[in-house]
């Protein structure tokens, strides 16, 4: 784990506030790069109908050179500036090396969390086609859309987008897409009646009750992705400790995690931090290829 430069513990009532996540105002500035937007254009251009091939392709470039990069998308600002430390909550952040763990505030952080998922969602993928990058941004739009309703509170769970963003630093501005590394979900749930592990009752009723017990509640991680760019610094390690710090100072007594049973970084990153394989759930997650791993608190 990297060297911890400062830590604050985060507090319920900021983390998961009416079940919202908390809002701030930023500034703005005028330019941003946002290639990928154009791609999808030019890949249903250029894979129209052979005989037109070349007379499509000097189309698309007439196009595409008369395109501004765009700034705005469904009402987001991608040049809008990363929120500076005076606008965030000083207690409720995670300050490791270089970068800051806290949860999402605005939706445009939402957003970038939403295109790494469909980053590392499309990374392993044995093949990319040439509308791999309109996949992954239809799947950035639905990942946003879930993110939302998530925080806002739309169901009986309290969640939080958590995202490592790059340290503030003076006299240097950044954009939030050129901020946001990295991002996981948590939420804090509880167990049905009857269960001793999440998912423990596979064909329990669809309206089964919940146990309203506090030792039934437990937090869950889930999304854990960290930039390209960014890997092998520590990110998903402090995030994940974060995490853990705001599921304890939430009362919640345990933390669960599902992991591909092949992915062996993953597992001794979890194993790190205190989590065991829940070896009772062994049997019904075979077909997921998973395990669920819980860490006591």
């Amino acid at each position: 784990m990297a060297s911890i430069s400062t830590i604050h513990a985060p507090e319920l009532q900021s983390l998961f506030v009416r079940n919202k996540c908390p809002r701030v105002a930023a500034s703005w500035i005028t330019s941003v790069s946002f290639s990928w937007f154009l791609k999808p254009l030019q890949c249903r251009t250029m894979d129209s109908d052979f005989p037109n091939k070349k007379k499509k392709k000097k189309q698309v470039s007439v196009q595409l050179s008369s395109l501004k990069t765009p700034v705005m998308y469904c009402g987001l600002r991608f040049d809008r500036l990363q929120p500076s430390d005076d606008e965030l909550d000083p207690h409720n952040r995670f300050e490791f090396g270089n970068f800051v763990a806290r949860p999402a505030m605005l939706e445009e952080e939402y957003w970038i969390a939403a295109w790494l998922r469909a980053e590392c969602e499309w990374e392993n993928q044995e093949y990319h086609t040439l509308y791999s990058d309109d996949c992954k941004r239809r799947f950035a739009d639905q990942e946003f859309t879930a993110i939302k309703k998530r925080c806002e509170g739309q169901n009986v769970d309290s969640s939080a987008c958590i995202i490592t963003v790059r340290k503030e630093k003076k006299n240097v501005k950044r954009t939030i897409i050129k901020s946001v590394v990295g991002t996981l979900d948590l939420s804090i749930r509880y167990l049905l009646k009857g269960e001793t592990f999440p998912g423990e009752l596979v064909d329990a009723p669809r309206f089964c009750r919940m146990d309203r017990t506090p030792s039934a509640r437990y937090a869950y991680i889930s999304n854990v992705c960290v930039s390209k760019s960014a890997r092998r610094k520590g990110i998903a390690s402090n995030m994940l400790y974060f995490a853990i710090q705001s599921a304890k100072s939430a009362g919640v007594p345990r933390v669960y995690a599902h992991v591909n049973r092949y992915n062996n970084a993953a597992k001794t990153l979890y194993q790190n931090l205190g989590f065991e394989v829940v070896e009772m759930a062994n049997p019904l997650l075979i077909e997921s290829e998973t395990y669920l791993l819980r860490l006591e608190i």
